[in-house]
């Protein structure tokens, strides 16, 4: 009877090692489907940003929705006759959507800095004509993209359109 039993024995431990084997590549399966996917949600890096939410294009389809920017004076460069110069500003910020509206209203300290920054280390000169005008939107707009909080979205700012625009 002794013979009998180790007989048995031996298909049993068998068995529980191709189960061990089995759930093992099981695991390894779901291991890799999981990286896998992982892997194609978040880019190929890991530290891409992650993709715009759709919703947000669904937004450009509808009207233009503006952002008033209270008017401010700035110290200009000086001119070539080293006189003082200033520019006093006001300018509307359109954007694709409400949520825009509330992110810039909310971050308005931000962007006045940032205006302020940029302005004031421009001359007149520079500034005074149509295409010099149309050159500091296109800076002012790239400003106001760039995310206000470090690794956030960008902000969906598509023109500046002056209210006010003084050079003394």
């Amino acid at each position: 009877m002794k013979a009998d039993a180790k007989a048995d024995a031996a298909p049993a431990g068998g068995k529980k090692k191709l189960l061990i084997i089995i759930i093992a590549g099981v695991l390894v399966l779901l291991g890799g489907g999981g990286g896998a996917a992982w892997f194609f949600m978040h880019g190929k890096s890991g530290d891409e940003a992650p993709a715009k939410p759709k919703h947000k294009e669904v937004a450009k389809a509808g009207p233009p929705v503006f952002v008033p920017v209270e008017p401010f004076t700035v110290n200009l460069q000086p001119g070539e006759d080293g006189a003082d110069q200033y520019l006093q500003l006001a300018f509307t910020l359109e954007v694709v959507g409400l949520e825009e509206v509330e992110v810039i209203k909310n971050n308005m300290p931000k962007v006045r800095s940032r205006m302020l920054l940029l302005l004031s280390g421009k001359r007149a000169n520079e500034i005074n004509t149509p295409e010099g005008k149309k050159r500091l939107s296109d800076e002012i707009v790239e400003q106001l993209r760039k995310p206000f909080e470090e690794r956030g979205p960008q902000q969906d700012v598509s023109d500046v359109l002056y209210t006010s625009f003084i050079i003394q």
